[in-house]
């Protein structure tokens, strides 16, 4: 049985306002897919990886990826007009060539500090379930709205969980879902995790991190600028 990584890197990353998709930012001379695509490769759980990307930055990929010696990556497929379309197309080529009994670990290119044990742990999860996603117990107070400048009231937070990558599943299932939903009519959905949920399916748990962050605006680039000085404070203990 394989472990694959889908690593998704198709988005344009407009909320980052930058003139190249923010998967391809560099941060200490290393573009951000690279510190991900790194997390996998250096992970001995892990087969092999896949790759929606962009199609017209797929040379620029490949040349980094062989820059930086990613030998875990087999495959690129392009990106569909939307979320959902590019990871069925990863998970149609990821059908062509593995059994429905592997598994495939849905990560986004822009979570670069996805950890070892998150890897493992949704692993684990999986293997017993079938399912994993890495999730974070809400620290902060949720309120509720209707116009977003009243309250309306608030989420008992310790009914809640922040979903991280990632989503992990037995390929056969997850393809599955996807080809289901999509003859229902359901073709916007926003993660693995939503769309299992949207089919009635329920997802498992695994152990995600505070900082397993998601790469969204220019903020988040000097959070994660800031936590790489922290590890690296940590390696030279």
């Amino acid at each position: 049985m394989a472990n694959i990584a889908l690593i998704l890197a198709g988005g344009a990353g407009t909320r980052m306002k930058q003139d190249i998709p923010k998967q391809f930012l560099t941060v200490n001379e290393r573009p951000i897919l690279i510190y991900t695509l790194e997390a996998f490769q250096n992970h001995p759980l892990i087969d092999e990886i896949a790759v929606v990307c962009i199609e017209a930055w797929e040379p620029i990929f490949w040349s980094y990826v062989n820059q930086f010696n990613v030998t875990k990556v087999k495959s690129v497929v392009s990106g569909g007009e939307n979320r959902q379309e590019s990871i069925q197309n990863g998970l149609n080529e990821l059908e062509k060539h593995h059994s429905p009994d592997d598994i495939v670990l849905i990560h986004d290119a822009i979570r670069p500090l996805v950890s070892s044990h998150i890897i493992s742990d949704a692993i684990r999860v999986a293997e017993k379930y079938g399912s994993a996603v890495p999730a974070v117990r809400c620290t902060s107070a949720i309120a509720m709205t209707d116009d977003g400048i009243v309250s309306r009231g608030s989420y008992p937070r310790e009914q809640l969980r922040e979903i991280q990558n990632p989503h992990t599943f037995r390929l056969g299932e997850i393809a599955d879902v996807y080809r289901r939903a999509a003859k229902e009519g359901i073709r916007d959905s926003v993660s693995s995790f939503t769309l299992k949920i949207q089919m009635g399916e329920q997802v498992h748990f695994s152990d995600g991190s505070p900082t397993n962050i998601k790469l969204t605006v220019v903020e988040d680039i000097d959070r994660f600028k800031a936590l790489l000085t922290l590890q690296r404070s940590g390696w030279l203990k």
